[in-house]
Parts: C-alpha cells; sequence; structure tokens
C-alpha cells in the first residue's frame, strides 16, 4: 500500500505536558516521517475549562482513513479522553488532512473544517506545512495563515519532546 501524508491536531487542557507526551510517543509508532510543529497555548475554544496547549504533527501512513482515525481514537481513550471521571480534554487528536482527500468519509469531514476556523489550528499549520496547499481552497496553509483574521488568543510556549524544542526560543514571548 502506498504512503499516505497526513496532518494531525493534537490538543490537551488537563495535564498537558504528559498528555501531549504520550500522545505524541503513541503517534510516533504509527506514522512514519513524523514532524511536530511549535506548541501554542490558546484560551479554550468551545469547550469550558483550562487553556489548552495545541500543535499539528505531519507524518506518513500506510493505513487508510477509517482505520487511521480508529486507531487516533484508540490513543484518545488510553489517555483517558473517554474516562467517566476525567477533568478537563486530557487528549484530543484529529485527521485535519488526509492526502489531499475532500469530502464527509463516515462522518469524517476533510480537511476539517477547523483548518481554516481556529488560529490554534492554521498558525501551527502554516510553520509546519506552510507549502501544503489546503485541498477545499488551492491556496497553502502560508498563505491561508497570513490573510486570516482569526480572533483568538494564543502564544507560543516551550515544549521539550524526547529532549528536543519543538517551540523555538524565538518565536517564544519574553
Amino acid at each position: 500500500m502506498p504512503l499516505t501524508r497526513v496532518l494531525l491536531g493534537l490538543g490537551s487542557n488537563s495535564r498537558r505536558e504528559q498528555n501531549l507526551a504520550a500522545g505524541l510517543d503513541a503517534l510516533e509508532r504509527l506514522l512514519g516521517d513524523m514532524r511536530c510543529s511549535p506548541v501554542f497555548e490558546s484560551l479554550a475554544v468551545g469547550y469550558k475549562g483550562e487553556n489548552f496547549y495545541n500543535l499539528v504533527v505531519s507524518g506518513t501512513t500506510e493505513l487508510p482513513l477509517m482505520e487511521l482515525d480508529r486507531r487516533l481514537k484508540f490513543i484518545e481513550a488510553d489517555n483517558g479522553r473517554y474516562a467517566p471521571d476525567r477533568k478537563g480534554l486530557p487528549l484530543d487528536i484529529d485527521v485535519l488532512l488526509y492526502d489531499d482527500l475532500v469530502g464527509n468519509f463516515h462522518g469524517l469531514e476533510l480537511p476539517r473544517p477547523e483548518t481554516l476556523k481556529n488560529a490554534f489550528v492554521l498558525w501551527p499549520l502554516s510553520l509546519l506545512a506552510p507549502d501544503v496547499t489546503h485541498p477545499g481552497t488551492g491556496r497553502s496553509f502560508a498563505e491561508l495563515w497570513r490573510e486570516s483574521n482569526i480572533d483568538q488568543q494564543l502564544w507560543p510556549v516551550p515544549f521539550c519532546w524526547k529532549g528536543s524544542e519543538l517551540t523555538p526560543a524565538a518565536m517564544r514571548p519574553q
């Protein structure tokens, strides 16, 4: 089976560092050629609770779309997403893009609408995959970010995973 390029959005507002690191560890076993955007903190959007940490991951997979989504749900569950006594949102992983697919696939809308609506998705996308074209608009993520007028508060934050700083110091507020 050929390799498919995927872009995934990750977020957490409960034990953020621990849950995102666990999610990245699991994704590293699932994806090839994995790369991560800087990590951003943002106010909760559409969800009550503490501030979120968000980032975008790119990688390749041999898995069909629905199998990838199923495995992402297992990773979320392993990190407390569906626990009845959970506090906040421990780990959320969304398929943002699966190659150039456009449409509704068993309830999974691609490209994910959040790619154009939320700064905590579009800004990291523009940094990680600036030249990748949004299949619905035909425009690059860098161009979409530059021209966006999304009114959301977010800021880059330090985040270390596997000994590497994902957010360059030059990006972070001093």
